[in-house]
């Protein structure tokens, strides 16, 4: 009866991963697939290949990409990035949604900087990024700190705190593998060395 509940256990712990990755890529293929599929399929009817919403959607957003770069068509686009940054309530929706995406993806990219944050009044310590180190800008007296997001275990949610530099520790770890520790509870140092072991 043991090792049949053991054989379940292992069956779990190999096939639910699978599953939850198999099922969040076709839910993410289907929804950029979407984006543009929707519109091209009254279009294409019969002729229709689940995917060609998702080429089209990337082809497009390199042409505006590449657009972008161009004197003319990048003066119309600065000038609708001003606009929007203008009209009350969408300017904040959209510079958030800006700053975000920039700070994944652009030059200058945040949670580039994994930190160690001593809790106060103990000697427990909380792993998080550097998403800012200017706040001058924001608030005068804050020229001296930075802001630090703490992911919660196992949630997308996190907490952003205000930090003074000096008591940061910055520490030498890939962004990614300070995420995948976080976010599993400190699990995967565990799986980390029983790889490098192997």
């Amino acid at each position: 009866m043991k090792r049949l509940v053991r054989n379940f256990i292992n069956g779990v712990l190999t096939i639910v991963p699978i599953i939850l990755v198999v099922y969040v890529v076709y839910k993410t293929f289907m929804f950029l697939d979407g984006i543009l599929g929707n519109v091209l399929k009254p279009y294409l009817e019969d002729d229709y290949i689940p995917g060609i919403g998702l080429l089209v959607t990337i082809v497009l957003i390199t042409l505006l990409g590449w657009l972008s770069t161009k004197f003319l068509t990048g003066t119309i686009f600065r000038l609708i990035d001003r606009l929007l940054e203008n009209i009350p309530i969408v300017k904040t929706i959209y510079s958030v949604s800006k700053d975000t995406i920039n700070s994944f993806l652009g030059e200058k990219k945040s949670f580039s900087k994994v930190v160690l944050v001593t809790i106060p009044g103990t000697n427990m310590k909380s792993m998080g990024f550097i998403t800012a180190e200017d706040l001058e800008s924001l608030h005068d007296p804050l020229k001296n700190y930075a802001a630090v997001y703490i992911q919660q275990t196992f949630q997308v949610a996190g907490f952003t705190f205000l930090i003074p530099k000096d008591e940061l520790e910055v520490i030498d770890v890939k962004p990614e593998d300070a995420m995948k520790f976080i976010l599993s509870g400190g699990m995967t140092s565990k799986n980390e060395k029983k790889k490098t072991k192997g």
